[in-house]
């Protein structure tokens, strides 16, 4: 049998995301995020992380989750891409939850054009969709920020 899943789950409004654990750098209180000229629209601005400019990303406008004015009790996310450190906002962080890798549904098998996700699991009391930040972004938009960052 194959070792569980480790995923860190979130919420936005009233649906539950997952990160798998690998992927997190930390878990910061909401902060002041500045707005970055010229980066691609789902970009809401940088953060200053301990001397590294991070991009955040707009999760809410990316999923078509009801946008939200950023408010004190947000927590945010810092997580590692294969190509950079982004950030995004969530209402609230939920702990580790291990769950048997077997029994996630992958992306594909729902439906070819399910895009930003890696896969769903099926939790006693809803659905959890685990995210998969690889193809958060597509190649213009990385492009498009790597020209807003420089």
């Amino acid at each position: 049998m194959n070792k569980p899943l480790q995923l860190v789950q979130f919420t936005l409004d009233e649906q539950r995301y997952a990160l798998v654990l690998s992927a997190l750098d930390r878990i910061v209180r909401s902060i002041a995020i500045t707005p970055l000229p010229k980066a691609p629209p789902i970009i809401l601005g940088i953060i200053n992380v301990q001397g590294s400019i991070v991009p955040v990303v707009n999760m809410r406008g990316r999923f078509r989750v009801r946008e939200k004015e950023q408010d004190i009790h947000d927590q945010m996310i810092i997580a590692k891409t294969q190509r950079r450190r982004v950030a995004f906002l969530a209402d609230g962080t939920a702990g580790v939850l291990e769950y048997p890798e077997e029994s996630i549904i992958g992306a594909a098998e729902i439906s070819p054009q399910v895009a930003y996700l890696r896969g769903v699991a099926k939790l006693e009391d809803g659905l959890l969709l685990i995210h998969d930040l690889d193809t958060f972004l597509s190649l213009d938009e990385h492009r498009a920020l790597d020209q807003a960052l420089h």
